[in-house]
C-alpha cells in the first residue's frame, strides 16, 4: 500500500504544476491583453501583439484563447466581476446587523474610496471597458444588461428603502450612481487629459486621495437630510 501511494503523489504533483503553469500563462497573457486592448482598441488589437509582449508565440497563445474575441471576452469578464463585487458589497452591507455598522454615509464612503482604488491599481482594465462602451458596446452590451442592470436595481432599492426610513434625503438614485461612476472612474479612462492639466508624469496617491475627499462630500451633500424647517433651494 506504501509503495501504491508513493506511486500516487508525483503524478498528483505533476498534475498540481501543471495547472499551476496554466493558470501563471493565462495571468501573463490576461495581464497583456487588458494592456493592448486599451492601448488599441479591439479593432486595433491583434493576438500577435499580445502574444509578443506575453513572450509566446502566437500559436502557444492561441491553445488557451482560439480567437481574439474569446480573450477580449474574458478580459472583460474580469472587469466586470470586480466591477460587480463592489457594487453588491453597497447593497448587500445593508442588511447587516447593529445599529450604526453600516449607515448609508460609511457604506458611499467605501464604495467610493473602492471605485477609486481599482482606478488607481487598475487603470488598463478601466480603460478596455470604457471603450466598449462608448462604441456602443458591440461585442459586450448583452452581458452588461444581463449582469450590470440587475445590481443597478438593487442598489436603487437600497438607496430608496434608505431615504424611506429617514437614512437620507430623497434622491435620483438612478443618475446619483452614473455621477459617482463618471467621477470615480475618469481617474483612470482621463488620466492623461488630468495629467496633463496638472504637468506631471501620472496621478499621485495625493490626487487619489484629494478626489475621494472631494466625491465623498459631493455624494454626502446630495443625500444629506435638511433640517426640519429649511427649505430646498429653488
Amino acid at each position: 500500500m506504501d509503495s501504491e501511494k508513493s506511486l500516487a503523489t508525483p503524478v498528483k504533483s505533476a498534475s498540481g504544476r501543471r495547472l499551476q503553469n496554466r493558470d501563471r500563462l493565462e495571468a501573463d497573457i490576461l495581464e497583456q491583453a487588458v494592456r493592448v486592448f486599451a492601448e488599441s482598441g479591439y479593432e486595433g488589437a491583434s493576438i500577435a501583439t499580445i502574444a509578443e509582449r506575453a513572450g509566446m508565440s502566437k500559436q502557444n497563445l492561441m491553445y488557451y484563447f482560439p480567437t481574439k474575441q474569446q480573450l477580449y471576452q474574458r478580459v472583460l469578464d474580469d472587469v466586470l466581476d470586480d466591477w460587480l463585487a463592489r457594487m453588491d458589497k453597497l447593497a448587500s452591507a445593508a442588511d447587516g446587523e447593529g445599529e450604526g455598522k453600516h449607515a448609508p454615509q460609511d457604506m458611499l464612503r467605501a464604495y467610493i474610496g473602492a471605485k477609486l482604488r481599482f482606478s488607481r491599481e487598475q487603470p488598463w482594465a478601466s480603460r478596455v471597458y470604457a471603450l466598449e462602451v462608448i462604441n456602443g458596446a458591440p461585442l459586450y452590451g448583452a452581458q452588461i444588461r444581463e449582469r450590470v442592470v440587475p445590481l443597478l436595481r438593487k442598489d436603487i432599492a437600497m438607496f430608496e428603502a434608505w431615504s424611506k426610513a429617514g437614512k437620507i434625503a430623497p434622491v435620483n438614485a438612478t443618475h446619483l450612481m452614473f455621477a459617482i461612476w463618471a467621477m470615480t472612474q475618469s481617474y483612470a479612462d482621463f488620466s492623461a487629459q488630468m495629467t496633463l492639466v496638472l504637468d506631471r508624469e501620472e496621478l499621485t496617491q495625493q490626487d487619489f486621495h484629494d478626489a475621494e475627499t472631494l466625491i465623498v462630500q459631493m455624494v454626502l451633500a446630495a443625500v444629506a437630510m435638511k433640517p426640519q424647517g429649511e427649505k430646498k433651494p429653488p
